[in-house]
């Protein structure tokens, strides 16, 4: 049981060391609504889990990791913003992601640690799935009403090295 907790836990780090280098590259190119739609729909294959039972979850779990996913995604949403540079829309570095994104995960690992000695290893997994995916997809709903309001600005019109959001 602890091994798994401690592999899960190095595959969380990793995963997040992965986010900020595919962020940090993704401020060099233009974005496009299908760079903002897709990581969720692919995410979305995890549900799956909840298939075999021992991932399956209670109402009241649900609930609390879809509260603090969401309370999460607001740092996220806080932290993204677009700007218009030379007639294409680029995701604007922030150097507060990095620090709000290693922040959340050693959250993330603490309540994992916590909860692992009260919650099956099967539920707890189901509930960290929730809360990523309830953090993912506000963020990314944000994201795209943001990119849809610039793709509006350009249509005007060029608006070379403007910065709208």
């Amino acid at each position: 049981m602890k091994m798994l907790l401690v592999a899960s836990s190095i595959l969380a780090v990793l995963m997040g060391i992965a986010a900020m280098i595919i962020r940090m590259k993704a401020a060099k190119k233009p974005t496009s609504a299908k760079k903002i739609i897709l990581p969720p729909l692919f995410m979305s294959t995890g549900a799956l889990m909840f298939v075999i039972p021992e991932f399956r979850i209670t109402s009241m779990q649900l609930l609390e990791a879809m509260t603090v996913g969401m309370l999460f995604s607001i740092l996220l949403i806080k932290t993204s913003n677009f700007e218009i540079r030379n007639d294409d829309i680029y995701l604007k570095r922030s150097k507060a992601f990095p620090i709000i994104l290693i922040s959340l995960l050693i959250i993330r690992i603490i309540g994992k640690v916590v909860l692992s000695a009260t919650v099956h290893l099967g539920e707890l997994s189901g509930m960290f799935f929730i809360l990523a995916f309830s953090m993912i997809v506000p963020w990314r709903i944000s994201m795209y009403w943001q990119y849809r309001k610039l793709k509006a600005e350009l249509a005007k019109g060029p608006l070379n090295n403007k910065t709208i959001l």
